[in-house]
């Protein structure tokens, strides 16, 4: 009788904490915004850590909540192929990223800024692809970090932006550029 009343408060603070922690994918939901929030804080002084925190929730929460919208149940390219054929109503990688960066510049953040860049947009037998990159307010795109939903079809990517080993990024507004310098026959070159 003497052991089981030693035991007893042991049991129930054991039972409490149980009851009170988070399941597993919670915790590892935690970890990721709290991995993605201090990359975005050490992106440089100046960084509001209170803003890195909210821009690192808002793109993971945000990517799985167009994940959602955009009814993916398929890899990336085999979602492409649906909505190309009218099967889905959107998931291709620049949806993602104008959604991704429609949400972000709601919270007009004052630290950070907000880029947009392509990468394969020169390699003719690649398939283009855009993100967005968040970066410390006046830095570069090259400083900054992807934030990319598409890749993982709704799990967002994250990596330095020179860090990318899939990708090489460039600014969006300089492929724009190139291709209202390039004459109009190449556009169509490849077309059916």
């Amino acid at each position: 009788m003497m052991n089981i009343i030693r035991v007893l408060p042991l049991m129930a603070l054991l039972a409490l904490t149980a009851c009170g922690s988070k399941p597993p994918q919670e915790i590892l939901q935690d970890q990721k915004y709290l991995a993605l929030a201090e990359m975005i804080e050490n992106l440089g002084p100046g960084v509001d850590p209170e803003e890195a925190r909210r821009a690192a929730r808002i793109a993971i929460d945000y990517s799985l909540e167009l994940k959602r919208q955009y009814r993916v149940t398929d890899p990336p390219l085999i979602h492409n192929m649906k909505v190309n054929m009218g099967l889905r109503p959107r998931g291709l990688c620049y949806q993602w990223a104008d959604d991704l960066e429609a949400r972000l510049r709601q919270e007009n953040f004052r630290t950070l800024t907000l880029h947009r860049a392509i990468a394969n947009s020169d390699r003719p037998f690649l398939i283009e692809h855009s993100t967005v990159i968040i970066s410390r307010k006046g830095d570069p795109f090259e400083k900054g970090i992807v934030l990319d939903p598409w890749r993982y079809g709704g799990t967002l990517y994250w990596a330095p932006t020179l860090k990318d080993e899939t990708y090489k990024w460039i600014p969006r507004e300089k492929v724009f550029e190139a291709r209202r310098k390039r004459p109009q026959w190449a556009d169509n070159a490849f077309a059916d």
